[in-house]
């Protein structure tokens, strides 16, 4: 991705979490693809976050025969992210600090959500938070390993995850 898309990505980021009240997804969108107990878990993000799922949702249905467990990865693929919930400073600066200091980020990615350290660990370890949520709430193997594999490299015999995850990013 180009800079200039990165940091009209970014942009668009930012502006959905100031913006994005709570409930703006419709629920009757959400039900064909998750269960009850998915769906409070879905409700469980933050608005800016129901709407970036919803967002990845409707553009892997727009662009790639969508398996309805992709879809289902797709509205849950971040839901490890109420377990220690971020402010937007601190989206700000997983995102500064990923950008300039990588081997840094990687570095306080690693033990417990705590301090500064905080976002990085969420950052890192929500893909497996999200990952046991799902599978409690009944999703199925193949939602619980894109949702787990979300951030990791895509080999190209895995066209689901690479659906997911060039739409995600």
């Amino acid at each position: 991705m180009s800079r200039l898309a990165r940091l009209a990505y970014r942009s668009r980021q930012f502006w959905l979490a100031l913006t994005t009240r709570t409930g703006s997804v419709p629920t009757e969108r959400l039900t064909p693809y998750l269960t009850p107990p998915q769906l409070t878990l879905f409700r469980r993000l933050q608005p800016s976050e129901q709407a970036h799922a919803y967002i990845v949702m409707e553009r892997l249905k727009e662009s790639v025969k969508a398996t309805p467990d992709l879809l289902t990865a797709a509205l849950l693929h971040d839901i490890g992210k109420i377990i220690v919930p971020l402010t937007i400073w601190d989206r700000m600066l997983i995102v500064l600090v990923g950008r300039f200091l990588p081997r840094l980020a990687e570095r306080w990615g690693e033990g417990r959500p705590v301090g500064l350290r905080r976002a990085f660990v969420v950052a890192a370890r929500h893909p497996d938070w999200g990952a046991d949520l799902a599978a409690e709430a009944g999703a199925s193997p193949c939602v619980q390993d894109l949702i787990r594999r979300h951030q990791t490299p895509a080999s190209a015999d895995d066209p689901l995850l690479i659906a997911l995850q060039a739409v995600d990013n």
